[in-house]
């Protein structure tokens, strides 16, 4: 997806409760009962032969190849454990909010050169509930990275650089120079 929208996935995923199945035959058997015991529909989700997924289910295949392991366990962890991470972003978005750090470029509209021009900044920030929903929801409609971006940016506009609402200086807050973002729920 993008930088923002991978940090919310991340902070999904912290919210497990188990862990995800280690092994590939137990990764690969829980995608097949995920998909209602239909090798093929998981053949086909991996880009592998149907064969194939019924030998990694019978642990006749133990070690699969890099880019076939890192496919299968992107798969189990989008899977897995959808209430308790639907759990968390309903938490996150109607009562406790969430944190985001990022380093990003960040400046006030005003002339160049001045101090209030556009530079790198660390920042580590609560946004409330409302910034969190919007972010959070926007995500679950399939918002593209830009969106989310923006409403991120907004929230910190609000909450970093106005003080909630106590300063009304005009702010130019954009992601332009994203080095990372992390988010936690």
């Amino acid at each position: 997806m993008g930088v923002v929208g991978d940090s919310l996935d991340r902070a999904g995923e912290a919210a497990f409760t188990r862990p995800i199945p280690r092994s590939a035959g137990a990764q690969m058997r829980y995608l097949v009962k995920q998909h209602k015991g239909s090798s093929k529909a998981v053949a086909a989700l991996l880009g592998i032969s149907q064969r194939t997924v019924e030998r990694y289910v019978k642990d006749q295949i133990k070690q699969p190849k890099p880019a076939l392991a890192e496919r299968m366990r992107a798969e189990v962890r989008r899977r897995w454990q959808p209430l308790v991470r639907k759990r968390a972003r309903d938490q996150a978005a109607k009562s406790t909010g969430l944190v985001i750090e990022t380093r990003a470029r960040f400046g006030f509209t005003a002339a160049p050169g001045t101090t209030d021009d556009g530079r790198m900044r660390r920042i580590t920030q609560h946004l409330p509930p409302e910034f969190a929903g919007r972010l959070l929801a926007a995500q679950d409609a399939g918002a593209a990275e830009a969106e989310l971006q923006r409403i991120a940016a907004e929230g910190l506009q609000e909450v970093y650089f106005k003080d909630s609402g106590g300063r009304a200086q005009q702010l130019l807050v954009e992601f332009t120079d994203i080095d990372y973002i992390d988010v936690n729920l």
